[in-house]
């Protein structure tokens, strides 16, 4: 089962991004957080390539 991905605001104004209590990536704007959170979401809707 996949982990929840979040964005979240801090308080000096920056966001960070979760995948469940792991913390990927902070200090960034809104905008480039909720970009990087839906890159990850499609990333994981993706199907597994086969492994020939």
């Amino acid at each position: 089962m996949p982990h929840v991905i979040r964005v979240k605001p801090t308080q000096d104004g920056t966001y960070t991004v979760y995948r469940g209590t792991l913390m990927l990536v902070s200090g960034l704007t809104r905008a480039q957080a909720e970009s990087y959170e839906a890159s990850l979401a499609q990333s994981e809707r993706k199907p597994d390539q086969p492994i020939h």
